[in-house]
């Protein structure tokens, strides 16, 4: 406990000893949670999850600053299909292709050499002319639900959106919307600690179908390379200073293509759910980005406090390669960890009053939501402007939106790693011109 523990309540005690961040009611209204953790055990073990919960920002930081120490490589290969690691590995190398670690879930030298090669795909003059596309996909999506009063946000709109953005960035097929949301669940739930065998069976035989469907586009664009982000990965290379040129091994690339597509549309499409949700329960928000449509800057600026204020990711891993001393609290080797963006993103000390939607926040771009570091999202800047695109598109043709349901009958899938709604039903007006 921190020396703050004495100021807690008993409310809050009780939740430091008895609730877990693997309860679904905790994931759905965690705020609380959170606080009391912050102040009163601010590096957490949480008993049902085997985890140590770092929810301040600060000690998020601390650990971001320092990829040797806290493993990404350790804690997320760790983290994935937990308890059933070896079966899930051997489905997917009988069934799957092949099993393929996630290379950019790595640590430095490694990671750095991986970092460079990807990042061919997400130059900045390829995000920036995806813009006028994304908007078209935008207004497309939005225009074929205008006139209804009614939809649902979440598979409508949100899930379509990002959807389509990847699958045309990365080249593949059209009219899979179905398909890659069933691969995007199964891959996320390997990180969630919430599935029991019989799911994670179901999810090997998912990601199984997924590998190879990008396998088979990977060969073809080692054939005939093409303008898209496959091509980019296939084909990448760095010339070394003594004339050697450095690429990618064909399972490295597997793995960065499964990576850019699951987390280029779900952690996306979350931030969009959450921006629809924020809407509708909110009409000061929903006021504030229609006083700020026209304004680039105000507009920026919506996006990192919507960020903020609801983060996509909920909780990403790492594990201690030594014994170390975090948050006042000796950490063993081994030690498995969860940095919990949303608990760092609400902390008042860092971000005063930290539920109300303040655009003019002075250090508005210390949020954490993107992670950090030598790991701060690759795609962040592709991420950002789908947020942007559909918040303006929305404030120009949609009014009055609403649940359709009880906030409180908002259900979220149940995992640690995002916080991601599972359908959100909502109501509306056509706005005028």
């Amino acid at each position: 406990m921190s020396a703050d523990s004495a100021t807690l309540t008993p409310a809050e005690q009780e939740l430091i000893a008895s609730a877990t961040l693997a309860d679904p009611a905790v994931q759905a209204q965690p705020h609380a949670f959170y606080r009391a953790l912050r102040h009163g055990d601010p590096v957490h073990l949480d008993p049902t999850l085997n985890s140590w919960l770092v929810t301040r920002h600060e000690d998020i930081l601390a650990v971001q600053a320092d990829p040797l120490t806290f493993s990404v490589n350790k804690g997320y290969h760790t983290q994935q299909a937990r308890g059933m690691q070896d079966e899930y590995q051997d489905i997917l190398r009988r069934d799957g292709g092949g099993y393929f670690p996630d290379a950019i879930m790595s640590d430095p030298p490694y990671h750095t050499r991986i970092r460079k090669l990807m990042e061919n795909a997400f130059t900045a003059h390829r995000v920036k002319d995806l813009e006028p596309r994304i908007q078209e996909t935008v207004v497309d999506l939005l225009e074929s639900v205008a006139d209804k009063g009614a939809a649902d946000a979440v598979k409508e709109i949100a899930v379509p959106l990002t959807i389509r953005v990847i699958v045309e960035q990365l080249g593949l097929d059209h009219g899979m919307e179905d398909k890659i949301s069933r691969w995007s669940v199964a891959v996320t739930a390997q990180i969630g600690r919430m599935q029991n065998r019989e799911q994670m069976v179901e999810a090997a035989r998912e990601i199984c179908d997924l590998q190879h469907y990008l396998i088979g586009k990977m060969r073809a664009r080692e054939a005939n390379p093409g303008e898209d982000m496959i091509s980019d990965i296939v084909h990448a290379k760095i010339p070394m200073p003594d004339g050697t040129v450095e690429t990618l091994t064909f399972d490295e690339a597997v793995s960065l293509v499964r990576a850019m597509l699951i987390a280029g549309n779900d952690t996306t499409a979350t931030a969009i759910s959450n921006l629809f949700f924020i809407l509708a329960t909110r009409p000061d928000v929903a006021q504030l980005l229609k006083d700020s449509v026209d304004d680039e800057r105000k507009m920026t600026r919506f996006v990192e406090e919507l960020l903020r204020l609801e983060p996509p990711v909920r909780a990403l891993s790492r594990m201690t390669t030594r014994e170390v001393e975090l948050g006042g609290i000796t950490l063993p080797e081994g030690a498995h960890l969860l940095l919990v963006y949303g608990s760092a993103n609400d902390q008042e000390e860092v971000f005063p009053d930290p539920r109300s939607f303040d655009i003019d926040r002075p250090n508005i771009g210390r949020h954490v939501a993107f992670g950090g570091g030598v790991h701060r999202c690759v795609g962040l800047a592709l991420a950002r402007m789908e947020v942007k695109v559909m918040a303006r598109e929305i404030a120009r043709r949609m009014d009055n939106i609403k649940l359709a349901i009880a906030p409180e009958d908002v259900r979220f899938v149940p995992t640690v790693a995002t916080r991601t709604i599972e359908k959100l039903p909502i109501t509306f007006t056509r706005r005028s011109a």
